[in-house]
C-alpha cells in the first residue's frame, strides 16, 4: 500500500471503516474534514487537517503545498468539485480515487448482473447526474492529461448508525408501535446492501495499486434481498413483526416528493452486481457480513442511546395519510 494517503472526509459511513485499516497497514493517513462527527469516534493514528470538504478553496488552503501518494475524495458531489480537484492534485499525487455511486447506472437495468460497463444515465435523480458528470470530467482528464484517477462506485453501503430505509428511525418506531410501513411496488424488487466493513476490506486493495489507474470498480455484497426482506429483517432485529403495505413508487413519490428521485431513480429498480472485477484486484475478497447481522448492529446502536432514536412527527403523520392509517 502507498505510504502517504489523504482522505478528504475520512469519518463518514464508508470512510470510517476504511481509515482504521489504512492506519493499521502502516501508511501515513491524513484526514481533511471539519472534525465535527458526533456519531463516529475519531480515527486514532491519523493526522488531521481542518477544512470544509465541500469547498474546493478550503481544501486547497488546508493542504497547502503538500503532496500525497494517494488522494481519496469521499465528499465530492458536483462537477465543479471534481474540476477543482483535477487542477489541485495534477502532479501532486500518484493516484486520485473518486467515490462515485452505483446509482449512476442506467435504470431500469437492461441486463443483470450490473458490471462496470453497464451504461450510465439517471434522468430522475440530480445526485446521480452530478456523479456521472464528475466521472466524465475525470475520465477526460485521464485521457488528455494523464490524471491518475480511479473511480469507485459504492452501492447502498451502511453502518450501525445508518438505517437503510427512507424515513430512518421513524420507520422502526412505527413498527414498534404496531403501525404499518410502506415498501415500493409489491416489495419484491431486488436490492443489495453492503456493510461498510466489507466494503473497506476490498477498497484498501485499490490504494496505490498501479493496475487500477484509469479504471472503474464497484464494490458490493453478493447478498440479494427484496425490500420486504429488508423491512422484515429490521423488524425482527427490533423485536417486532412488520405490517408491510405495498404502494407504487409513483404514489410514494407524489406523497413524499423528497423520496421520489432516489426511489424512482434507484431503489425501486432491481439490482444485482457482478463483483468479479474487484476480486481480480483483491483475490479472495468477499462480503461476509449478512444483513441480518448488520440490522441487529443498527438496532442495538440506536437502542443504546435515546438521543439516537429521532422520530420525525411530520413524516409519521404523512405516512399515516399515505397508508390510510
Amino acid at each position: 500500500m502507498a505510504q502517504s494517503i489523504l482522505f478528504i472526509g475520512g469519518n463518514g459511513i464508508i470512510s470510517s471503516a476504511i481509515s482504521p485499516l489504512v492506519v493499521q497497514s502502516g501508511a501515513e493517513l491524513t484526514l481533511l474534514n471539519r472534525g465535527q462527527s458526533s456519531s463516529r469516534p475519531a480515527i486514532d493514528g491519523a493526522a488531521h487537517l481542518v477544512g470544509d470538504a465541500s469547498d474546493p478553496e478550503s481544501i486547497a488552503a488546508a493542504i497547502g503545498d503538500r503532496e500525497f501518494d494517494v488522494v481519496v475524495n469521499f465528499r465530492s458531489f458536483l462537477p465543479n468539485q471534481a474540476a477543482a480537484d483535477i487542477d489541485l492534485f495534477t502532479g501532486r499525487t500518484g493516484q486520485y480515487v473518486y467515490i462515485s455511486s452505483a446509482s449512476a447506472y442506467k435504470k431500469p437495468v437492461a441486463r443483470l448482473p450490473i458490471t462496470e460497463s453497464t451504461p450510465l444515465a439517471n434522468p430522475f435523480w440530480e445526485y446521480s447526474r452530478n456523479k456521472i458528470a464528475s466521472e466524465d470530467l475525470l475520465v477526460a482528464a485521464h485521457r488528455e492529461r494523464g490524471f491518475p484517477v480511479t473511480i469507485v462506485r459504492p452501492s447502498h453501503t451502511y453502518d450501525r448508525t445508518s438505517l437503510p430505509v427512507d424515513g430512518g428511525w421513524t420507520i422502526i418506531d412505527r413498527m414498534r408501535r404496531g403501525k404499518p410501513v410502506v415498501v415500493p411496488g409489491d416489495g419484491t424488487s431486488l436490492w443489495v446492501l453492503t456493510h461498510h466493513e466489507d466494503f473497506a476490506r476490498a477498497f484498501v486493495g485499490l490504494l496505490g495499486h498501479p493496475a487500477v489507474i484509469g479504471d472503474t470498480f464497484h464494490i458490493t455484497s453478493d447478498e440479494v434481498l427484496t425490500w420486504n426482506d429488508i423491512v422484515r429483517t429490521l423488524a425482527t432485529a427490533a423485536g417486532v413483526e412488520a405490517e408491510i403495505v405495498p404502494v407504487t413508487s409513483s404514489a410514494i413519490a407524489a406523497a413524499l416528493p423528497e423520496w421520489g428521485p432516489g426511489l424512482i431513480g434507484d431503489k425501486s429498480n432491481s439490482v444485482i452486481f457482478d463483483n468479479r472485477k474487484i476480486r481480480s484486484i483483491v483475490p479472495g475478497w468477499q462480503a461476509t457480513i449478512p444483513f441480518w447481522r448488520g440490522a441487529q448492529q443498527i438496532i442495538d446502536w440506536h437502542d443504546a442511546d435515546a438521543s439516537r432514536r429521532v422520530v420525525d412527527g411530520e413524516l409519521d403523520a404523512r405516512l399515516d395519510a399515505l397508508l390510510g392509517s
